[in-house]
């Protein structure tokens, strides 16, 4: 024995087997296992196929597309089963390799007998034919029109439409989800999850439109696969073989329509899968419970089908028993499902009445003097907004999501809005009542979509025009048909309950001050950590009393100050009741201490704090109109000399907001108060803060000056 046998084998050197155990880690690989599966296929189309293994990937390739279909039926929702394409890829792809396997088998071997390409395909062939080869090919050739005119196209079509839909409705459906984002409906990981299965939905759909085309081209390989057979067939059988033109015909016929057969049922149950897959794009749940909901919704439905099935019984020769049976069982069908829907009906009365008795109970004439905080009362068209069909109060949710995200805002709980119905209101206006007094009011169309032009023109589309209820915008209510077209357009597009939130919301920052009442503040104050406690107890009663804090939050909120920091107000409080208690001097001395606060809240995008600075002759002429002294002081300017200020300031703050940018006005310390006062009589929403309110590290920019 020579060193080179004796050798072991190396990495480099040699071959090595692997081992029992090596080759269980590489099924467990599923990328490998996909690879090695993918590649064999592409080996069948090569190399040849003993029967034996023919009959066994034969076996696979109906298992294979009887677990598609009925994966496609017990899915809730497309994208479950989102690999559907590569899955219809693979599947094609392996009919395909097996159809040449079986036919180089068949055109090599079938002057043997019946079973050269394998039992399965014998069988098949056998089972169908009945002795008749004629039989055969009729069965095989229906069976092919039905895959490739009906299943196929249908499907096709659908899934074509289904991504052209999808991928038009895509950028409104991105804008709805941004939309419900801004109203605080749902956060920000819901938000991307939303997008994700946005864009997921397209690439499915998107795929499902290109891999129905692999079905329709089987669908033609199969035809010709099974014309080269059965004419290849004959040509070698008599020409090379020496068989009979009887005996030719009988065998290649068998083997040829056993190979079709055998190919174009797993093709067609693929199909149908295919075809329920891209059909159930709007219908939610497993197939049978969804359609057995809609089917058995409508009893009267079904009452007259069992009806004319009866009729049908009693013509002459018909046969009576299957229509007498169908009709029979459909009519007790009907009557069962009837009688359920009236149960839940009468359950639902039921409820309801309860609950109208329990209202119409008599309650205490002390209940009346009740005052709601807040109220949404509406006309009747507008009900729907509240108790939608779908089971869905859009308005409702809209607004719990508003008083989440006020008191995140603001750092108080807004009270509970009480929405009720009022029928002497027009059918579509709502009014807005804070503490009892209308506060706002509007008309909206449920089931329309309010249409604005960002650039703050009209809108040029058909519908009814008004005016945006909230900032007085011109706006143009458009049926729900429009929608996509005007967001094409790049409208701004918002529902009926978008638009009655949006209004609520605005006119609650106007008026935070009144609904923070004393037991709200109260309540803050008991939820201070217990480090702060101590400060508190300092405080009150001895230097302020609790209504007193009530009343510096309040001038924080008139101006839209956040009172979140509830802490750092206090240590500000603490800071300025030594000198003053008057509740305005208080307050200013908090600002300068949440200075920081102030300044990001004002900060735009750019990372910078736009300001409009008061001019130092305006500053000695406010300076110089102050009446009193301490905390008696107040403006006595002259009306001449407040006119050329209100224009002024309003002329420069118009410009600013031409420009892009959306600036404070900057006062000296001692005169906020009164510039604020003026100022908020006609620009309630401009901000008026003073010098030591500007953080040291705060970017600023200057975009003007009065």
């Amino acid at each position: 024995m020579s060193d080179v046998t004796a050798a072991p084998a190396t990495a480099t050197g040699g071959f090595k087997l692997p081992t029992l155990a090596e080759f269980g880690t590489l099924l467990k690989r599923g990328d490998l296992a996909l690879a090695i599966g993918v590649l064999a296929i592409l080996v069948v189309l090569i190399l040849p196929l003993p029967p034996l293994l023919l009959d066994l990937a034969l076996a696979i390739s109906i298992t294979l597309s009887i677990l598609i279909l009925m994966t496609a039926l017990f899915i809730h929702t497309p994208l479950e089963f989102s690999s559907f394409p590569t899955v219809l890829l693979i599947a094609t792809m392996l009919r395909l390799a097996l159809n040449l396997a079986s036919t180089r088998l068949i055109l090599s071997r079938g002057h043997e007998g019946t079973d050269a390409a394998g039992h399965v395909i014998e069988a098949f062939g056998n089972f169908v034919m009945s002795g008749n080869f004629v039989i055969g090919i009729i069965v095989f050739v229906i069976l092919v029109i039905v895959n490739f005119v009906v299943i196929t196209k249908g499907s096709g079509r659908i899934a074509e439409v289904a991504a052209r839909f999808h991928l038009d409705s895509m950028p409104g459906k991105q804008m709805a989800i941004d939309a419900d984002l801004s109203a605080g409906m749902i956060d920000e990981a819901e938000a991307r999850r939303r997008r994700k299965t946005l864009e997921e939905e397209g690439g499915f759909f998107g795929a499902m439109d290109g891999a129905s085309k692999f079905v329709r081209g089987d669908a033609i390989a199969g035809l010709l696969v099974v014309f080269i057979n059965v004419i290849g067939g004959m040509i070698i059988g008599i020409a090379q073989q020496g068989l009979s033109f009887a005996e030719a015909a009988r065998s290649y016929t068998i083997l040829t329509v056993g190979d079709g057969l055998v190919t174009q049922v797993p093709a067609l149950i693929v199909s149908t899968a295919a075809g329920l897959l891209v059909a159930k794009a709007g219908i939610a749940g497993a197939a049978d419970k969804a359609l057995m909901r809609q089917l058995s919704g409508y009893p009267k439905a079904l009452g007259m089908s069992g009806g004319v099935m009866i009729l049908m019984a009693l013509l002459p020769g018909i046969p009576m028993i299957p229509f007498l049976a169908l009709g029979g069982g459909a009519a007790a069908l009907a009557f069962i499902f009837d009688k359920r829907a009236k149960q839940v009906v009468a359950t639902e009365t039921k409820k309801t009445e309860a609950a109208a008795k329990v209202e119409a109970a008599e309650e205490p004439i002390s209940s009346s003097l009740k005052i709601d905080d807040l109220k949404v009362e509406l006309g009747y068209a507008l009900l729907p907004l509240v108790n939608s069909p779908d089971g869905t109060d859009r308005l409702t949710e809209q607004i719990k999501a508003l008083r989440r995200s006020l008191a995140t805002e603001m750092g108080f709980v807004m009270p509970a809005v009480r929405i009720l119905d009022n029928v002497q209101l027009d059918a579509n206006a709502y009014v807005i009542k804070i503490k009892e007094v209308e506060a706002g009011s509007g008309k909206v169309w449920a089931g329309q979509f309010m249409v604005m032009d960002p650039a703050g023109g009209q809108v040029k589309l058909p519908g009814t025009h008004t005016t945006e209820p909230t900032f007085g915008l011109p706006a143009t209510w458009v049926d729900a048909a429009i929608k996509e077209e005007a967001m094409m357009k790049g409208y701004t597009v918002v529902d009926a309950a978008t638009v009655m939130s949006t209004h609520l919301t605005e006119l609650l920052k106007n008026n935070m001050s009144e609904l923070l009442s004393y037991g709200e503040v109260q309540k803050l104050l008991k939820e201070l950590p217990k480090e702060q406690a101590e400060l508190l107890k300092d405080l009150v009663p001895s230097l302020i009393t609790v209504s007193g804090i009530q009343r510096v939050l309040q001038l924080l909120l008139a101006e839209r100050v956040s009172i979140r920091d509830l802490s750092t107000i206090l240590e500000g409080i603490a800071d300025g009741i030594g000198s003053s208690r008057n509740p305005v001097t208080l307050c200013e001395h908090v600002r300068a201490r949440i200075q920081r606060q102030i300044c990001a809240q004002h900060t735009g995008n750019g990372g910078y704090l736009p300001l409009i600075a008061l001019s130092a002759k305006w500053e000695q002429a406010f300076a110089e109109s102050m009446i009193g002294t301490g905390e008696e002081r107040q403006l006595g300017m002259q009306p001449s000399k407040l006119s050329e200020f209100i224009t002024l300031v309003r002329e420069k703050f118009e410009t600013a907001a031409r420009e892009g940018e959306a600036p404070v006005l900057v006062t000296s310390a001692g005169i906020r108060p009164f510039v604020r006062g003026i100022v908020e009589r006609f620009r309630s929403q401009t901000p008026v803060i003073s010098q030591s309110e500007i953080h040291p590290r705060a970017r600023l920019k200057t975009v003007g000056s009065i």
